[in-house]
């Protein structure tokens, strides 16, 4: 008797889980706007590793979407970027490719598309971080990409680059924005004569494969910000942008 309700049991819970699945396979191709061949690509594509211990089913996470996502999406704003500014120097276009393709670009993309709405992730994780769901929707977002790119091709993925990433960031002038937040301070802190920033990192939390680093800046007299990133530079950066803030307030 146990073992049928238990049998019984599993199968509501299987048939519940697969029907929320292709709810949200339905919310991904209205974002796409085009039928999903694959869906394994894109149960793949939403799926964070952090939830694979708790369901195990799952079996893999958006990790390997995510490598090639970020290439896919490097490779065509490359290409835009060679094409439409044609006079510009490699310096230049390096500079309008980094604020496409950064975390922060991606978070933001996310939100605006309410990526966080179909993911399958373990809610602990966000809380044991500050970035937490920025991070997991960031790279949701190159997954997205990576399966975008496997489903229907490099086309299909140029297009939805175009419309979420590239188009955005040009109609409202955001790529031309100076994201060398740590030049930007040692400019301002010599204007300012006050001491150079001296950075330190004060914090390494995680797997090797997925450290988060906490960078502490000291300048001024005695002046000190802390900032978060998924590598030292980022972490650096992030705690330079926040210097700049309290500078500038």
């Amino acid at each position: 008797m146990l073992s049928w309700l238990k049998n019984r049991l599993n199968k509501f819970y299987f048939s519940y889980e697969e029907k929320k699945f292709f709810d949200k396979l339905k919310l991904i191709e209205e974002l796409l706007s085009f039928k999903i061949k694959n869906k394994e690509y894109f149960l793949k594509a939403i799926t964070h590793r952090s939830i694979l211990e708790s369901r195990p089913e799952l079996k893999k996470s958006n990790e390997r979407l995510e490598f090639l996502g970020d290439a896919v999406l490097g490779l065509v704003v490359a290409e835009f970027l060679f094409e439409k500014f044609s006079a510009e120097g490699e310096g230049q276009l390096t500079k309008y490719r980094s604020h496409l393709v950064k975390k922060e670009t991606l978070a933001e993309i996310a939100d605006a598309m309410d990526l966080k709405s179909i993911l399958i992730f373990d809610k602990r994780y966000i809380r044991s971080y500050h970035e937490g769901i920025k991070t997991i929707t960031a790279d949701a977002l190159e997954a997205l990409i990576g399966a975008i790119y496997l489903d229907s091709g490099i086309n299909h993925a140029k297009e939805f680059i175009h419309k979420w990433i590239i188009n955005p960031s040009f109609e409202s002038g955001k790529y031309q924005e100076d994201t060398n937040y740590k030049g930007q301070l040692l400019e301002l802190t010599h204007t300012k004569n006050l001491a150079p920033p001296v950075y330190d990192i004060i914090e390494e939390i995680g797997p090797e494969h997925d450290k988060i680093f906490t960078a502490k800046v000291e300048f001024g007299d005695n002046y000190s910000t802390i900032g978060e990133g998924k590598n030292k530079k980022n972490a650096e950066q992030e705690a330079a942008r926040k210097a700049l803030l309290l500078l500038k307030s």
